[in-house]
């Protein structure tokens, strides 16, 4: 009797598409997996605060669980998470967004994927600010568009964007541009005036806007609610799309609750995509979602004062290190240095873990324009972790440098 052969007996080609087996593997989880695990080592390679969701939200889901809300829901998300985050925005805006074009999705990294589904196709030109966490770039290579940088630079000691460089990148044809400010890795954070004028250039040749606003809340200046955003200037028939979390500035980052805001044309295309991609939210998670932008406000403004605090420490102990530049950013989580004479973020990355237990992210998972530079998540409440993170910093570059 013939046999078929096993898998084992003949080469198979690869089952992926060739755009999948072309994606890196995320740098910043392969240096945490080099320490992960390990007593020694200080983390400070993933963006999160080391709190725990605060618990007036924890609460909220127990109580949905125990009174055994486990059902399927709406694809977009029930009435009620819809309407408080309508809300919530058109407080923070000072502009009316209707709950019609609200949807609840399963993490802001989800509702990235989403745009793209529903707004790329092979070929397409998708212009993006760099450096920029790195799914982000990955998404619409998976869909097979092109992604062009437009690199940020730091111009007097800061963060900056080539605002004319940028808007000649935005050529007539351009299907997107991707935006995330307060900006992950570097903090930068965009001007209002910037965005007024990205804004009508996207407007005279039909590009939609994809912002990634997930740090919004995160701001250095005590003035500002929010950092300056599209949806203040959003007009019926802009092609905007504003992605946002919960994971951030609520401390919410396990729990994967998110939203998107678009046109409400695309409301029920969007309601498909939601269904072909996980179908809802679990209702507990929503619940949770709705008591955070309904009652976390103090727990923002708490979390905010404590990243500006952090960052001021954490700066101010770089910059006496010798050989370490630090420009300055306008908000997120994050601060992103260099080393003199280090140009291999993720071998420094690794050396910094095995030799001082000292973990950041490396710049190179950023793209190209990170290379040489660290990121290193400063939402931690206790001062004394990041200076004696910084102190071991210094003994590396000691060593290295004797």
């Amino acid at each position: 009797m013939h046999n078929p052969a096993s898998p084992t007996d003949t080469l198979l080609p690869a089952l992926a598409r060739p755009a999948i087996q072309s994606l890196g593997g995320s740098l910043i989880r392969e240096v945490a997996n080099t320490g992960m695990g390990r007593a020694d080592v200080l983390p400070f390679w993933f963006g999160e605060s080391d709190q725990p969701t605060p618990q007036f939200i924890r609460d909220a889901a127990a109580q949905s669980l125990g009174s055994g809300e486990t059902f399927y829901s709406q694809n977009l998300g029930r009435p009620y998470l819809r309407e408080a985050i309508a809300q919530y925005l058109s407080d923070l805006h000072g502009r009316e967004v209707s709950a019609q074009r609200i949807g609840a999705v399963a993490s802001g990294d989800a509702g990235l994927m989403l745009t793209c589904q529903m707004l790329l196709s092979p070929g397409d030109r998708v212009v993006a600010v760099t450096p920029l966490w790195p799914n982000l770039l990955e998404m619409p290579r998976i869909l097979g568009a092109q992604v062009e940088r437009v690199p940020l630079a730091v111009r007097g000691g800061r963060w900056t964007l080539a605002l004319d460089r940028l808007l000649d990148a935005l050529t007539p044809g351009t299907r997107m541009l991707i935006l995330n400010s307060p900006n992950n890795p570097t903090g930068w954070t965009i001007d209002e005036e910037s965005l007024v004028a990205i804004l009508a250039h996207c407007r005279r040749h039909g590009i939609w806007i994809l912002s990634d606003d997930v740090y919004e809340r995160l701001v250095y200046d005590p003035q500002l609610a929010s950092a300056p955003s599209f949806l203040r200037h959003y007009a019926p028939g802009d092609r905007i799309i504003s992605v946002n979390s919960c994971s951030k500035a609520w401390c919410m980052t396990g729990w994967r609750a998110g939203w998107m805001v678009v046109p409400e044309a695309l409301e029920a295309d969007l309601g498909k995509v939601i269904e072909y991609n996980f179908s809802c939210i679990f209702e507990p998670v929503q619940r949770a979602a709705t008591v955070a932008l309904q009652q976390g406000e103090a727990h923002v403004a708490q979390l905010r004062a404590g990243l500006v605090e952090s960052r001021r420490l954490l700066v101010q102990a770089l910059r006496a290190v010798p050989g370490v530049e630090v420009p300055d950013a306008g908000g997120a989580m994050y601060v992103f240095f260099r080393l003199a004479g280090f140009d291999d973020s993720l071998a420094l990355a690794k050396h910094l873990v095995s030799e001082v237990g000292l973990g950041l992210a490396p710049g190179a998972a950023f793209g190209p324009e990170g290379e040489g530079w660290l990121r290193w998540c400063h939402a931690v409440s206790d001062g004394a972790r990041l200076r004696e993170g910084v102190e071991r910093l210094a003994r590396f570059v000691q060593r290295a440098t004797a």
